[in-house]
């Protein structure tokens, strides 16, 4: 799938640095102010959240959207460790300054959303 990416931004001629990385394993840097956008969505591992906000460079953004406890009841994901408790995802993405936030149903899942920016 990342072949594939980095082939429609070529084709596009767009600028893409994309690869595949266990976030999981061990401490995970992924650079100081390196990015103008860090998007992740349907993913949560807590303990990822410095190294996100540490890679989000200067008046970049942290793009962030996952599922909610609230989703649990609807057929999954169910396990805690992968819903935000409510009002969770802002307290995560400090010192970021949120621009942008939703909680609640939104096409037809319970999901926790911010759209951060680095000052």
């Amino acid at each position: 799938k990342i072949g594939r990416l980095r082939d429609i931004a070529a084709r596009l001629g767009v600028s893409l640095q994309a690869e595949t990385v266990d976030l999981e394993q061990g401490e995970i840097d992924l650079g100081a102010e390196a990015y103008d956008v860090v998007a992740v969505f349907h993913y949560l591992h807590r303990p990822l959240f410095p190294s996100l906000i540490h890679a989000v460079k200067r008046n970049g953004l942290l793009l962030y959207e996952t599922f909610t406890r609230a989703q649990a009841g609807r057929g999954g994901p169910c396990r805690p460790e992968f819903l935000l408790e409510p009002g969770e995802l802002k307290d995560l993405a400090r010192p970021l300054r949120p621009i942008r936030e939703r909680e609640g149903e939104f096409n037809g899942k319970m999901v926790a959303g911010i759209a951060a920016r680095r000052a």
